[in-house]
């Protein structure tokens, strides 16, 4: 039979994980759970003016149900920031995940030198702040301080304004591409380095070529790191907000309400209507919510498919 002492040294080691689990669980509640409640109980009140004067006691604050979502839903534009962000993702996503990949595949490989070096020139633009890589793209897209304008006017080449109407989501794209793909070349490089060096062996030893290994060996290997970076970028897509933000005093093409999260900050900032940008937020949560989980099940039972066969 034990003794009280070692039973209650027992008992002390047991709870010793909660112990540490409750700086992070006070944390998480204080600065996100939190949040998080204020802002769907806001979603659910609206401000009513009552009487005919502005002065004490004639705006009170009321339950509103779902009126605020349903104004939210039937906003042009929010759904017309939706759309720009869906016409922006489809850019953005294909040709980071590529180029990350692309990138993944040359740096796994025997022939490349100074791998350290290269990898690290590959990820420092990721390093570099959000509204610091917009506003610095932003000068070399401005004709009149860009350089690339000064080079293409002395070879008597035209000079397009990145900055108006079309080209400005070719714009807005190259600036996030130029700061994710590093980081997703790293999640994607780091899953390569972890397949066996015996898988490729074997594959050398039975024929094949390079490009044969890394089409049908290298890549379904990192399909998990593949789900995983398309993951993060649709939920980086559907919250853009810095950089066309910080490019908005640069030019005219683009609005207050360009994005949805823009819309949000314009309506809660700008307009004042803190109860509207509260359901609207909600929206946009619940929308990620539900792409997200919809495309990790999608992915998932296509893994178990494979599996299966």
């Amino acid at each position: 039979m034990k003794s009280p002492a070692l039973r209650s040294h027992g008992g002390g080691t047991r709870r010793a994980p909660y112990l540490f689990l409750v700086p992070a669980v006070a944390l998480f509640a204080l600065f996100f759970a939190l949040p998080i409640g204020y802002a769907v109980w806001l979603s659910f009140r609206k401000v009513q003016v009552s009487g005919l004067g502005l002065g004490a006691g004639a705006r009170e604050e009321v339950w509103a149900g779902l009126e605020n979502y349903t104004g939210a839903l039937s906003d042009s534009e929010l759904l017309h920031g939706a759309l720009r962000v869906l016409g922006y993702g489809c850019i953005v996503v294909p040709v980071m995940l590529g180029l990350a990949l692309l990138f993944a595949l040359m740096l796994d490989t025997e022939r490349v030198r100074f791998t350290p070096v290269t990898r690290l020139a590959i990820f420092l633009p990721y390093a570099v702040p959000g509204v610091v890589a917009a506003l610095l793209w932003g000068f070399l897209y401005l004709p009149s301080v860009s350089p690339f304008h000064y080079a293409l006017d002395a070879l008597g080449l035209p000079q397009p304004d990145l900055l108006d109407g079309g080209p400005l989501y070719a714009a807005l794209s190259n600036i996030a591409v130029w700061g994710g793909t590093g980081f997703n070349m790293i999640v994607i490089y780091t899953a390569l380095r972890a397949v066996p060096a015996e898988v490729y062996e074997a594959a050398k030893l039975d024929g094949a070529t390079p490009l044969q290994i890394a089409l049908r060996i290298k890549i379904p290997m990192v399909a998990p790191s593949l789900v995983l970076t398309f993951f993060f970028s649709i939920i980086a897509t559907l919250q853009v907000f810095s950089e066309p933000t910080t490019l908005k005093p640069l030019t005219n093409s683009v609005s207050t309400t360009w994005s949805p999260l823009m819309k949000v900050y314009q309506d809660a900032f700008g307009n004042g209507d803190i109860h509207a940008a509260a359901a609207q937020a909600t929206l946009i949560a619940l929308a990620t919510l539900a792409l997200s989980f919809g495309f990790l099940r999608t992915a998932n039972r296509r893994t178990k498919q494979e599996a299966g066969r």
